[in-house]
C-alpha cells in the first residue's frame, strides 16, 4: 500500500456539501481535490476570487466534481455570512465545514507590531468562530440531522513554539473550541475534530515563512524521526475520513500526523533561535518584498 495513494472507496463522500476556508491553494486545495473525488461537492472560499475561479475550473477538469467559489476575508463574519447564504442557494444544503484558512510569520515576537499579531489572530481564530458560529447556528436553528466541523490546528498548539507565537495562540484558541464544541453542540449532531500536521511544504506558504534558501538550512526532514515531510495525500486521506460518515464515533479529537516530529522535540520553529540578528533583517526584508509584490 502506497500512503502518497487514496484511501477511501470511491463515493464515500458521496451527496455531502463541504466547505472549506482556504480552499484554494496548498493542503485546503488537495484536501478539496480529494473530497471532490469521493463525491462531494465543495465549495471553497479566500479573498482572492480570480484565484479561486481558475482552481475551480482546474479542479473540475481534474475530478469532474461540483465546486462553488466564494469571495470571503473569514475576518469578516457578515462575509462569512454571505458564504452560508451562497452555499445554501446553489445546493440547499451543508454538510461539513473545513476551517483552514490561516496565517503566519516567523518572526521575534519583539520585532512584531501589535497589528502583525492581530492579524494572524483575526484570522485563525476569529475567522474559526466566525465560521463555526455562522454554520453552527443554521445546523441548531434547522434541526439539521448530522454535520461535521473539521479544523487545522497545528502540534505547537499545545506545546506553543517561539518565533510563531501569534499562530501558536490562535491554533491553542481554535483546539479549546473544538474541544469545548465537541461536548457542547453532540447532542445537536454536530461533530468536531482537529488534524494537527507537522511539516507538509507547500509552494506558497513556506516560501513566504522561509523564503531565500533558508528553507536549505533549515531541513525539517532532519527533525522528523520517520525521516521525511508529510505528502499532501497522506493529510486529504486524514482529513476526508474525519468527514465521512466512518468517523461518526470520534468526536472531540485532535489527530497528530508529523511523523513523530513534536515528540522528538517541541516547538516546530525554537530551532530558529540559532539565527543572528543580522539574519532576521535580511529575513524581514524578504518577507516584506515578496509581500508587496
Amino acid at each position: 500500500m502506497n500512503y502518497t495513494k487514496p484511501m477511501l472507496k470511491d463515493g464515500s463522500l458521496d451527496n455531502q456539501v463541504i466547505v472549506v476556508t482556504g480552499g484554494g491553494s496548498g493542503l485546503g486545495k488537495a484536501m478539496t481535490k480529494y473530497f471532490l473525488e469521493l463525491g462531494a461537492k465543495v465549495v471553497i472560499t479566500s479573498r482572492n476570487i480570480e484565484k479561486l475561479q481558475k482552481v475551480k475550473i482546474e479542479l473540475e477538469a481534474a475530478t469532474n466534481g461540483i465546486v462553488l467559489p466564494v469571495q470571503c476575508d473569514v475576518r469578516d463574519y457578515k462575509q462569512v455570512e454571505n458564504v452560508l447564504t451562497e452555499t445554501l442557494k446553489a445546493f440547499g444544503k451543508v454538510d461539513g465545514l473545513l476551517n483552514n484558512a490561516a496565517g503566519n510569520f516567523i518572526s521575534p515576537t519583539e520585532r512584531l507590531s501589535a497589528n502583525a499579531f492581530d492579524t494572524i489572530i483575526d484570522i485563525v481564530l476569529k475567522g474559526t468562530k466566525n465560521c463555526t458560529l455562522a454554520f453552527g447556528k443554521h445546523w441548531i436553528d434547522t434541526k439539521q440531522e448530522k454535520a461535521t466541523v473539521l479544523n487545522i490546528v497545528t502540534t505547537y498548539a499545545w506545546t506553543g513554539s517561539a518565533y510563531v507565537v501569534p499562530s501558536a495562540t490562535a491554533k491553542a484558541g481554535v483546539l479549546a473550541l473544538t474541544r469545548s464544541l465537541a461536548v457542547e453542540w453532540a447532542k445537536y449532531g454536530i461533530r468536531f475534530n482537529a488534524i494537527a500536521p507537522g511539516p507538509f511544504p507547500t509552494k506558497g506558504a513556506w516560501d513566504r515563512l522561509l523564503p531565500g534558501n533558508l528553507k536549505d538550512k533549515f531541513d525539517m526532514t532532519k527533525r522528523v524521526p520517520v525521516g521525511r515531510v508529510g505528502e499532501h495525500q497522506e493529510l486529504a486521506n486524514l482529513a476526508a475520513y474525519l468527514m465521512s460518515d466512518f468517523s461518526a464515533y470520534v468526536n472531540g479529537e485532535v489527530i497528530t500526523i508529523d511523523g513523530a516530529e513534536w515528540l522528538k522535540g517541541a516547538g516546530q520553529f525554537s530551532m530558529l533561535e540559532d539565527i543572528p540578528q543580522e539574519m532576521w533583517d535580511m529575513l524581514e526584508a524578504m518577507i516584506r518584498s515578496k509581500k508587496n509584490k
